[in-house]
């Protein structure tokens, strides 16, 4: 996806083939869910997944969040270094504001990220 060639967010991987164009607003949702940038996260496969799933998730000031029950497992470096180190962390914007992920989607997500956990 040109989205995930284009911005690098979260994580900064250098092998960009290992990243998904992760939907903040699921492309059901008929007037959030449109596929444009605004839209989009590129994130790493494993994080995608973990995004999916509400086990992380990203507020309005761009802050990453891990669920208290993802954070309780204990596991290999992956977990580890992979996921548990980016709580509370910022994430890294594109140089042009137009490829920022928009806040209010974020919000919104969040909110679902927040009655999941």
């Amino acid at each position: 996806d040109r989205r995930a060639q284009r911005t690098l967010i979260f994580p900064r991987l250098p092998e960009r083939r290992l990243l998904d164009a992760a939907h903040i607003i699921a492309d059901g949702d008929e007037e959030l869910g449109q596929p444009m940038v605004a839209n989009g996260l590129p994130l790493s496969k494993v994080h995608h997944a973990a995004f999916d799933a509400n086990r992380i998730g990203f507020d309005a000031d761009y802050r990453t969040h891990v669920s208290e029950q993802l954070f309780a497992m204990s596991d290999g470096p992956m977990l580890e270094q992979g996921i548990k180190a980016m709580r509370g962390k910022s994430l890294v914007m594109p140089s042009r504001t137009i490829d920022w992920p928009d806040r209010g989607r974020l919000a919104a997500r969040f909110e679902q990220f927040q009655a999941a956990n």
